[in-house]
């Protein structure tokens, strides 16, 4: 078996971390690029996207703080939609801090509670 890399692991011991304490919980789960952010809330007992949001058809930059932030209301308010107001948040194999912590912290403002 191939070594994994240092962010593999992490995101694994994350992800390991979340389903132990999720209590069936909807996952907000965030993935960023050099150029875009995007968030999810996954069920994972259905196996379905419950809501999505990113950057893609934003024109400015998607690299910076201020898309993050948008990105992370845009989650909260398709989330409260779509009935879901408890997540656990998955930060995937990325440090909570920049654009990561900003995400979440909008998505709090927006009502999700995690």
């Amino acid at each position: 078996m191939a070594k994994l890399s240092l962010f593999e692991r992490r995101r694994r011991r994350v992800r390991t971390a979340l389903r132990k304490r999720s209590g069936n919980k909807p996952r907000l789960s965030v993935h960023r690029t050099g150029q875009h952010i995007y968030a999810q809330v996954i069920d994972d007992v259905e196996g379905r996207t419950v809501a999505a949001a990113n950057t893609l058809g934003v024109k400015a930059s998607g690299a910076n703080i201020d898309a993050a932030v948008k990105v992370g209301k845009d989650i909260a308010a398709a989330a409260k939609k779509a009935g879901v107001t408890t997540v656990v948040f998955d930060r995937g194999g990325y440090l909570f801090h920049g654009r990561v912590k900003a995400l979440a912290d909008a998505a709090r403002e927006g009502g999700l509670e995690f």
